[in-house]
């Protein structure tokens, strides 16, 4: 407990007052010396052992620290006279701290209550890592960006790729400029539409049907998020289904603890605009937070013939929590999370001729102007929970998020798919000047209703158990998850005439006439993982059991009401999935680090009797250093593929069928390294100087020849490298800090990408552009005396370099140009 002011001074008097009348002086022997002893125990009366209970005065400069035994008894002996504070630390506890006055010749004894701290154990419960200061505890590969940095970044779009270039071993491949739909893998997984990893909100899976349709057509809000954890090593078989590359984490707003009020406000070219709010308070038993997050812009894309390229966001949160009294025998607590996000983004799969976007990178052709993509998706969870014993605790989470979207695009010229007329121009230039806006015959150009609707919805449990004896503490999960989603895909093309440079409407498909099917997924997961740690060792053994069942229905394309089925495809999947991590301390700030574990990506429902689950054995080992303010790791890894599976999607090339195909077995290594660090801490400085980089170099390259109809991989043969991954990748940023104002600048640096599997030198027209682009940020504080309310500036792409980033689904695709976007920032409470 803490003392009012009075009682300090009390305290001080008392002290001043015994010291002028204790015949004390330098010789004095220890008779007048005292001791300081006690238990520490919790709210229902138990012992606490291996508490870190520290002693100090600050006149005198003692400072001592112990650990409770096994009968949480600590004792402090030979202390002069003098206040003390008493603090402890323990992990799932909150910190305690107490004054006591010792006078001359005395032993008094003082017992300490600790109460249970709810968010420290939920956030291990339901995030991938928990907090920053857990990285170094981790016997993998983990990296937390937390608050401060993701405000400290001040990117134009919040654009999630752009902010996890700063994590090595995360492979990007941008698409529209802007991280809308992101395309996010992980040690060579693949990156399309970030089908490949584990991609979680709050610990909750959050793409549209993770294991029917895992293709993030819907991605979470990056720019209300308050932090993202990535894992990619031995002990990321938690997380599942998919076990191959990591797990992406999006931890969103938090309740605050007080009131507060947040906001920034930003204007930028093209007419881009941002909002973001968030209020919220808390109370004895209630606590609640609400936000919104509103993001537009008219597009930096230049279609022919005039119209917008942009986007319009609008996303809304609410949580709100009660909960007992945090000295409650047992602790309970509920939480109620809703979420709303819409979008309208008019963005196309149409790109450009080599020619073309060396002429204009940012042209559109007329053959667009009808694309629009819109979508709906609406989150619901509950999160219930309890601590029944000081040791156990159970966090159950019930989920359902739904989602709508229709991406209205150009689909074919002609007859001819557009990806079809970028592989042969030649053959294709009529088509190809068609959708440039040379006139047409009716019906010439079909546009596709890309409409689908998904949900998810299931049950997760995590039961925690903490065991200790002696020097060996044992850290145990026991969870499951019952989880069913599904994808319902209703589709029309409508054919349209090109007239003088419009598009104009010729003839409306009937609904579900392209289209027409159901694709569904259940599945039972139950994992146990222990973290065992005794003295400078850390182990984590564990495993994950999947049992998947899919299903997909066809229905006739003339069967709008879906009466008769024309096929029904069932399969299913059962797998048990092994994993090893290891840590090692060679001293308190440096540890080595190593895993095992089985990589594993289940088929879909669209997969037939020779497709097979995708499978890896995957190793790695690494070392960090933590030593304030340096931190480094460097890791080494290596997944060996039994089978690489590949989906035929319009957003890899094809035709949208969503077939899957076997590329057999592939070997992926790598080197991720990375580091940060304050020069000007390091050097004596007034200022503060942050760096950061991070490193990546991936080889990955099939080790057996095959024949495809998956258009990325095409005609195979042994030593073949992997399409869409970046040998080299390295990010770095710099900083200038003062009391009130911070500049920084970024780089990142990206080598040329195959765009279809080979090897040797790579074909001009199968490659993306390796390149190097500069940002630049600055953030002034309005108020010296702490950060309220501050002004800032950002430029992306602060050269304006133009490059290839992609030549996929359809044609050359430029990135970012140069971007400036400025603001305000202000905050009311804590």
């Amino acid at each position: 407990m803490t003392f009012e002011v009075n009682s300090r001074y009390f305290l001080i008097f008392s002290y001043l007052i015994l010291s002028a009348i204790a015949p004390v002086a330098e010789a004095s022997s220890s008779d007048s010396h005292g001791s300081i002893s006690g238990r520490v125990f919790d709210t229902g009366g138990g012992v606490i052992q291996q508490v870190t209970v520290t002693l100090r005065n600050q006149e005198t400069g003692i400072e001592q620290g112990v650990s409770t035994d096994l009968s949480g008894a600590f004792r402090f002996e030979d202390l002069p006279a003098a206040p003390y504070y008493l603090s402890t630390e323990k992990k799932y506890f909150q910190n305690a701290v107490q004054e006591i006055l010792l006078s001359p010749s005395q032993n008094p004894t003082v017992d300490l209550t600790l109460k249970i701290d709810s968010q420290t154990i939920i956030r291990e419960r339901v995030m991938v890592i928990g907090e920053a200061s857990e990285v170094g505890d981790i016997p993998g590969s983990a990296h937390y960006i937390d608050q401060e940095t993701l405000e400290s970044q001040l990117l134009a779009f919040d654009d999630i790729h752009q902010i996890l270039r700063q994590v090595p071993g995360v492979n990007i491949q941008e698409e529209d400029g802007y991280g809308l739909r992101p395309n996010i893998g992980m040690r060579g997984t693949g990156t399309e539409r970030s089908s490949k990893i584990t991609l979680m909100e709050d610990g909750v899976l959050i793409a549209p049907a993770p294991y029917a349709a895992p293709a993030a057509y819907y991605f979470p809000v990056t720019g209300r998020m308050e932090a993202i954890e990535v894992r990619k090593g031995s002990s990321q078989i938690k997380y599942g289904p998919r076990t191959n590359g990591g797990a992406l984490n999006l931890i969103s707003t938090g309740i605050p603890g007080d009131f507060r009020l947040k906001g920034n406000l930003a204007l930028g070219v093209d007419n881009s605009r941002k909002l973001h709010l968030n209020l919220g308070d808390s109370y004895k038993h209630f606590a609640w937070v609400a936000e919104t997050y509103q993001m537009a812009t008219d597009g930096f894309k230049q279609l022919d013939g005039g119209g917008n390229t942009g986007f319009d966001i609008n996303d809304y949160l609410a949580k709100f929590r009660l909960h007992s009294d945090g000295s409650a025998r047992t602790y309970q607590e509920l939480e109620i999370k809703l979420g709303k996000t819409q979008q309208l983004s008019e963005e196309t799969y149409l790109g450009l001729t080599d020619e073309d976007f060396a002429d204009n990178p940012l042209r559109r052709y007329r053959g667009s102007q009808q694309d629009v993509f819109q979508s709906d998706h609406e989150q619901y969870q509950a999160r219930y929970f309890i601590v029944p014993a000081r040791n156990v605790d159970v966090t159950t989470i019930f989920y359902r998020n739904n989602f709508q979207r229709n991406w209205y695009k150009l689909q074919s010229v002609s007859g001819t798919s557009i990806s079809e007329i970028f592989n042969d121009l030649d053959t294709y230039s009529a088509e190809l000047a068609i959708a440039k806006g040379t006139d047409s015959d009716p019906d010439a150009l079909a546009v596709r209703a890309n409409n689908r609707e998904y949900y998810s919805q299931g049950i997760q449990a995590v039961l925690g158990l903490q065991l200790e004896q002696g020097d060996t503490r044992n850290r145990f999960e026991f969870g499951f998850r019952y989880h069913k989603d599904q994808e319902d895909r209703f589709q029309h093309e409508d054919g349209f005439q090109m007239r003088n440079g419009t598009m104009v409407l010729t003839s409306r498909g009937s609904p579900g006439s392209q289209a027409n099917r159901i694709s569904e997924a259940k599945a039972w997961a139950l994992f146990i993982q222990d973290k065992m740690e005794w003295n400078r060792w850390t182990v984590s053994p564990g495993f994950r059991y999947e049992n998947i069942d899919l299903l997909r229905t066809d229905f006739s394309t003339s069967d709008p009401e879906r009466i008769t089925p024309t096929r029904i495809r069932k399969n299913g999947v059962q797998v048990f999935i092994p994993g090893l991590g290891v840590n090692f301390d060679l001293t308190p700030t440096l540890g080595l680090f190593g895993g095992v574990h089985k990589g594993f990506a289940p088929p879909g429902p669209g997969s037939n009797e020779v497709t097979e689950a995708e499978e890896s054995l995957n190793y790695e080992f690494g070392f960090r250093l933590q030593s304030q303010p340096l931190s480094f790791e460097i890791a080494g890894f290596v997944n060996d593929y039994e089978n690489l599976l590949g989906a035929d999607t319009l957003a890899a090339g094809g035709t949208g069928e969503g077939d899957l195909f076997n590329g057999g077995e592939v070997l992926v290594l790598g080197l991720e390294a990375s580091g940060s660090s304050d020069l000007g801490e390091r050097l004596g400085l007034s200022v503060r100087l942050p760096v950061h980089f991070a490193y990546t170099f991936t080889h990955g390259e099939f080790k057996n020849s095959f024949e495809s109809d998956f258009e990325p991989w095409a005609n195979v043969v042994v030593g073949d490298e992997l399409p869409y991954l970046p040998r080299h990748q390295f990010n770095a940023r710099i900083g200038l800090e003062t009391a009130r104002w911070r500049l920084a600048v970024e780089a990142n640096a990206i080598s040329r990408m195959r765009t279809k599997a080979g090897q040797g030198p790579i074909p001009r027209l199968e490659a993306t552009d390796g390149y190097l682009v500069f940002s630049l940020s600055g953030e002034y504080d309005l108020k010296a005396e702490k950060r309220g309310v501050s002004l800032f500036l950002s430029v992306r792409n602060l050269t304006n370099q133009a490059y290839i980033t992609a030549r996929r689904p359809a044609g050359a695709r430029p990135g970012l140009p140069r971007t400036l976007m400025g603001g305000i920032k202000f905050r009311l409470g804590r």
